[in-house]
């Protein structure tokens, strides 16, 4: 493997610029002219991008910019030690050390495991005061490679982490365990996961770090996760699988700050594991048990359901955007403006945005339409909306893929999802056809190839070959019948009337709440989004519309009953608990479930129960009165989507109503009316707070 460094990449005391994006441009300059890069100012570029993201500044005089490029065609380091110290946003002051870290866009994992090993070797004290002490580029280019070689890839531990732990009993110690990621995975990553592991084992922690990096990630032990008594994200994307760390006291930042103030971060998170108030990681009580069974791995039934919740969550923003576009397209231009124009098998929308722009505005245009600029930009949103809309099968299928096989499934399962629409499939080739991309796509990222093709690997082999398979069965063998299984479930829905109609209504709001934004609601949630999909194309019927409002009108009660609970008998629950109900009232209207996510979390055997009761009441009287809906997400806000409004208000009150008068009666049982909440009692608030997830997101 050809060196990361050479001594024409070495700038030893040398005056490079006034400002970091100089220095960056003339490091940049080194690695093209060494023909390690197509282009130094690609390279410039993608670096200084990467800068906006985060300062690279690091404390002690260093700096390291960093990036994937696709203009390098090698991955490489450009050194330099400056005679003008310059900054980079380091907290104590500018630097004079500065690394430019070049990754490949598709770098192999043998070269980014080195490159993050020259950046775990910078918090070593030593190994930097041998940078500023060297002599000569070669000296320079010996010192890094000792520490980058593959047989010494490991870093030496720093004097904290050598340094003997406090005298802590055993039986004392607290155990902490540390999530870390950055963008690219290839810097900051580590080193905050070193200074974190330093710092706690400097204090007598038991630390046990997972590095969500680009040179790959070994997850932390099920029973380690269950032992620890607090975890620390220090992350600047969003952590993998955060369900396995559900309940567990967190603290939360940056990994620019677990660098800086690693000590402070370790204190928090002792001073959280000791806190019954303290923020926990947001997730399903059974999903942590459930990884954790069976001999230290996830079970067959904990990994599907990662698999399909991931693909779901990542389609609920293709979802909403659409959607509420598509709603307010409706809203200015009325609902005609989604009916197929017969001359052009376009929508009506759809040949107004091609065949007018906002400069040349009709008087007057079709009949099915409303003129003038209202119309117009109507027909726009729904244009946009329905673009967004085509997205919600590939997005379903290519994020399971990714959730099976990282970044190669990306493509694949993209590629059959869009197939399986073309197919007739729908989202049950999404479904099904995501899992097989996922499984093909790690299948071919575990071969083994010559070093000559490998890196051709992830940008060529994985995408063409991974995406064959999982296609051309779709094509072949699997899109008949799952066109054939779509057409039939949407027949039975439209034949559905009367009592079979209010049972499915029942079905639905039993789902929503049973839940509040996990698995069975997203199930439900999926189910009815897909189906208005297709009705708002023209090619479904008006139950699945029916089902849109049973699904939204359910979701809407948990809220709105806890809210209610709340007032009617303030005294059986805690101030914070008095405040959460004030909110949700607000998150009620506007579909948000997880409002009432605190009190579930609280008492779950008093409030759920009552939660599936008034969503079952609301589901019956929407889909036995035949409501519609229009829109997928937005609750009272999307009125005039609604066929019904009044109907629909009066539903979701009812169900608000039954759910609200259960759970104060269920919570009664056993309790006098007095002050038996105690005003200092636990603040589920906080205690269940998510992490890094918008309130918003779990309700879909």
């Amino acid at each position: 493997m050809p060196a990361l460094i050479t001594p024409d990449l070495v700038a030893l005391d040398a005056d490079l610029g006034a400002d970091k994006s100089s220095v960056v441009h003339r490091l940049a300059e080194l690695v093209a002219a060494a023909g390690r890069a197509t282009s130094a100012d690609g390279l410039h570029a993608d670096a200084m991008t990467r800068e906006g993201q985060a300062p690279t500044g690091l404390p002690g005089g260093l700096a390291i910019p960093h990036c994937r490029s696709a203009a390098v065609t090698e991955a490489s380091l450009g050194f330099a030690r400056l005679e003008r110290k310059v900054d980079f946003g380091a907290p104590d002051g500018p630097a004079d050390i500065v690394f430019l870290i070049a990754a490949p866009a598709e770098g192999d994992a043998d070269h980014l495991t080195l490159l993050t090993a020259l950046a775990r070797a910078l918090v070593r004290p030593d190994f930097v005061a041998s940078l500023r002490a060297a002599t000569s580029a070669e000296e320079i280019v010996s010192l890094v490679q000792d520490v980058v070689a593959p047989a010494d890839a490991a870093p030496a531990p720093s004097p904290a982490a050598a340094a003997p732990a406090a005298a802590v009993a055993p039986s004392a110690r607290k155990s902490i365990v540390v999530v870390s990621a950055c963008p690219t995975g290839i810097a900051h990553t580590y080193m905050a996961a070193d200074k974190l592991s330093a710092a706690g084992q400097a204090a007598g922690v038991d630390m046990h770090v997972e590095t969500q990096g680009s040179s790959g990630a070994t997850p932390l032990d099920p029973a380690v996760i269950r032992a620890a008594d607090a975890v620390i994200f220090a992350v600047d994307v969003g952590v993998r699988d955060q369900g396995r760390f559900a309940g567990k006291p967190v603290v939360q930042s940056g990994t620019k700050r677990a660098i800086n103030e690693p000590d402070v971060m370790i204190r928090e998170a002792l001073a959280a594991a000791d806190d019954p108030t303290a923020r926990r990681v947001a997730g399903s009580a059974d999903s942590g048990a459930a990884a954790s069974s069976g001999a230290g791995s996830p079970g067959v039934a904990t990994e599907v359901r990662r698999w399909l919740l991931t693909g779901v969550s990542y389609m609920i923003p293709f979802v909403a955007a659409g959607g509420l576009l598509i709603a307010l397209g409706f809203l200015l231009a009325g609902y005609p403006i989604s009916q197929t124009n017969p001359k052009t098998d376009n929508s009506w929308a759809q040949d107004w945005v091609l065949n007018n722009s906002i400069f040349d505005l009709p008087t007057s245009t079709v009949a099915h339409l409303h003129g003038g600029l209202a119309g117009y930009l109507g027909a726009m949103c729904f244009a946009i909306g329905a673009a967004a809309f085509a997205f919600l099968v590939p997005a379903l299928a290519g994020y399971i893929s990714f959730a099976i096989a990282d970044r190669p499934g990306l493509v694949p399962g993209f590629v059959v999802g869009a197939v399986s629409l073309l197919v007739g499939a729908g989202f049950l080739g999404g479904l099904v056809g995501g899992i097989i991309a996922g499984f093909a796509a790690l299948w071919i990222s575990r071969w083994k190839l010559p070093a000559g093709v490998r890196g051709l690997q992830p940008v060529v082999i994985i995408p063409l070959l991974a995406t064959l398979i999982s296609s051309g069965l779709m094509v072949i063998v699997l899109g008949k019948p799952l066109a054939a299984a779509l057409t039939g479930l949407g027949n039975w829905l439209n034949s559905l009337t009367g009592t079979q109609s209010i049972l499915l209504g029942i079905v639905l709001g039993l789902m929503m709440c049973f839940d509040l934004g996990g698995p069975v609601n997203k199930a439900a949630y999926v189910f009815a989004t897909t189906g208005l999909t297709a009705a708002l194309s023209g090619s479904g019927g008006h139950q699945q519309l029916v089902i849109m409002a049973t699904v939204m009108a359910a979701g809407m009660v948990p809220p709105l009953a806890m809210a209610l609970s709340t007032t009617i008998r303030p005294k059986l629950y805690t101030a914070a608990e008095r405040d959460n109900g004030k909110a949700a009232w607000l998150l009620g209207a506007s579909f948000i479930s997880e409002g009432a996510i605190p009190f579930a979390a609280a008492d779950p055997l008093r409030v759920i129960p009552a939660m599936m009761l008034g969503g079952a009441t609301t589901g019956a009287i929407v889909a036995g009165s035949g409501i519609e809906l229009r829109a997928p997400h937005g609750g009272i806000f999307v009125f005039f989507a609604i066929s019904n409004f009044l109907l629909f208000l009066l539903a979701v009150a009812i169900g608000a109503v039954v759910g609200g008068v259960a759970v104060t009666v269920l919570k009664g049982i056993g309790h006098s009316d007095a002050e038996d909440a105690p005003e200092d009692a636990v603040d589920l608030e906080h205690a269940h707070a998510p992490v890094g997830v918008p309130a918003s997101a779990a309700s879909a």
